[in-house]
Parts: structure tokens; sequence; C-alpha cells
């Protein structure tokens, strides 16, 4: 799991955590999702500028989950 620190919150990208857990290769996800591979690495790593909707749908479907268990966005808990 990377954690990426933003302005009033950060982010979780957990896509590593879900091939690890369902002994997934990258290169199985690439050819089954029609992903590039450094789209996924880059989900992976949580260097990207945008998240393509499209892009993580087909991560949802293919891996059967909700979107919170590809990347999950978490506030700060200060109001300010």
């Amino acid at each position: 799991m990377i954690k990426i620190d933003v302005e009033k919150g950060y982010y979780l990208f957990k896509l590593d955590d879900i091939l690890h857990n369902t002994k997934t290769s990258i290169n199985k996800v690439m050819r089954e999702t029609n992903t590039d591979f450094k789209v996924i690495k880059r989900i992976i790593s949580g260097e990207l500028e945008k998240l393509d909707v499209s892009v993580l749908a087909r991560l949802c479907d293919y891996f059967d989950c909700k979107l919170d268990n590809i990347v999950e966005y978490i506030p700060n808990d200060d109001k300010h």
C-alpha cells in the first residue's frame, strides 16, 4: 500500500496489495484488462497525475471489488 499526501488528506493506492493477495501478475492483469503496463505500474506506485475512470472500472470488474479497494482518499481530521 502506498500513501500519497495531498493538501487536505492523502490517497492510499492498494493495487499492489490486491495483486499480492490474489497472486496475480501485472502482466496477466495487463493482458486480461487491456490496460497498458505503465498505467498499472503508476496506479501501484501512486505516481500519476490523473485517474482514468475507465481503467479503474476495468480493474474493479476484473478483481470484483469496489473503487476504494484500489484507491482511497482519506481527508485530514482537522476541518480548518
